[in-house]
């Protein structure tokens, strides 16, 4: 069970992280992504965050440079033959179904395709992909170089062959891999859902402000309170994550999506990314 390639397809905060997270284990990975800038900037990031790695003695310059020769750049799909592949694009079911669509025609029968998706159904998405037994879900958290969780998300189609790879992969790239079926939120997120919406309505109704909230529960042993981590996350990826849920279990009002997130959300306030979210970045 050899996993000699891999490729990234969306070079994003998250696929910039996964790439970087993979080069590090030793594996060969293309970083895809039709937008030259972002690949420019997810260069930047990548080669800037190895830089520290070395400025902290963690790695020497020479694995640096090693680690930078297995990573490779593109924004040409036809460039992107692998053996797994792992997607962190737009968080939209089409497009996800028409970039593995393509991505099936130019590479082998036995590439595994996985998806970062935090919230939407694989299984809708495998019902339109072709070869649905070998699409499976890959979840990373952010940022992926350092977090060591990774879901791996069944659906009804997946071949016990690509669930096996999949776990290799996360092996390989030190990774600890919880294996569960499809369903809304997966584990984390949606087990996470009343950590945010319930601290919100905290502050929505006035009984405390988002700064002592995230004091709070960081004193009670979080490593990040809340209204950081969502800065940290995107306020429209979590509040994406929130709907999604929401929507998918029908409803329910103790899920319900924070018009306090969403009121950051309209004004472009998306956090570190944006210089501004529920705190002012500089």
């Amino acid at each position: 069970m050899n996993i000699n390639s891999i490729c990234v397809c969306g070079a994003g905060t998250m696929g910039a992280g996964i790439a970087q997270a993979a080069a590090q284990s030793g594996i060969s990975t293309i970083l895809f992504d039709l937008n030259q800038g972002i690949l420019d900037k997810a260069s930047s990031a990548i080669d800037k965050n190895l830089s520290a790695l070395v400025g902290k003695q963690k790695i020497s310059e020479e694995q640096k440079q090693r680690i930078q020769q297995r990573l490779q750049f593109t924004s040409d799909l036809q460039y992107c033959l692998a053996d797994v592949f792992i997607e962190a694009i737009v968080e939209k079911p089409a497009a996800k179904i028409a970039l593995f669509n393509q991505l099936a025609e130019i590479n082998h029968g036995e590439s595994v395709f996985a998806s970062n998706t935090s919230s939407l159904s694989l299984e809708k998405i495998a019902e339109q992909v072709k070869g649905p037994e070998r699409l499976i879900g890959m979840h990373f958290f952010n940022p992926a170089t350092i977090m060591k969780l990774v879901e791996v998300v069944n659906t009804r189609f997946t071949s016990p062959a690509a669930t096996e790879l999949i776990l290799e992969l996360a092996r390989q790239m030190g990774k600890t891999a919880v294996i569960c079926r499809d369903s809304p939120g997966f584990i984390v997120n949606r087990v996470a859902r009343p950590f945010y919406i319930e601290t919100m309505r905290l502050v929505e109704e006035g009984i405390v402000d988002l700064e002592q909230a995230d004091r709070l529960l960081e004193a009670t042993g979080f490593k990040m309170g809340p209204f950081r981590l969502m800065d940290l996350i995107g306020n429209d990826i979590n509040y994406a994550v929130s709907t999604s849920v929401y929507e998918q279990l029908g409803q329910p009002e103790r899920l319900r999506p924070s018009g306090l997130q969403l009121e950051k959300l309209e004004a472009g306030k998306l956090g570190k990314k944006s210089g501004e979210g529920f705190y002012r970045y500089v």
